[in-house]
């Protein structure tokens, strides 16, 4: 089965974090978490909005971003960023991929988005607009790498509980 990993460099915002670890648990993503971060693993905020999805998580901690990528270096890795020129689109999600975002008050590094052109990629807004909630954007790219294998190990269909759907 292939593999998607979401990467929150410096998170601030717990229930940012807990939202994207729902999303997560539900999709069967891998979560990784790079500190420093604004919040404690333990705060109430983060685990109510998880909330009773933990046991489904896989997570990762990392003291930094240097030990991120020195821990996973065979991974295809994804920057999202408003600073991009790409659409997140217009990229082909391989087998390993790792979508990684950065803290909510200042994005990702702009040496590590100079360094990587080709996979920094963003996600179309109006200007007037500076960007999307962190949780958002992640569950936006994490559907569509799903959408780009068909949901693998997803149920793609539902059933209503009183009917039938003939």
């Amino acid at each position: 089965m292939k593999e998607l990993n979401i990467v929150l460099i410096e998170p601030e915002i717990p229930q940012n974090t807990g939202n994207i670890a729902r999303t997560c648990a539900a999709t069967g993503a891998r979560l990784h978490l790079v500190e420093p971060m604004g919040f404690k693993v333990d705060d109430k905020k983060l685990k109510r909005a998880g909330l009773d999805y933990w046991y489904l998580l896989d997570i990762t901690y990392y003291g930094s971003a240097a030990d991120f990528f020195e821990r996973n270096p065979e991974g295809a890795f994804f920057y999202f960023s408003t600073k991009a020129k790409r659409k997140y689109t217009d990229v082909t999600y391989p087998d390993k991929t790792y979508l990684v975002f950065g803290k909510e008050t200042a994005g990702l590094p702009e040496e590590l988005l100079r360094d990587n052109p080709d996979t920094t990629v963003r996600i179309p807004m109006i200007s007037e607009a500076r960007s999307l909630n962190l949780s958002n954007a992640a569950a936006v790219g994490a559907f569509e790498v799903l959408r780009q294998w068909d949901f693998p190990a997803l149920l793609t269909e539902g059933k209503l509980r009183r009917y039938d759907w003939d």
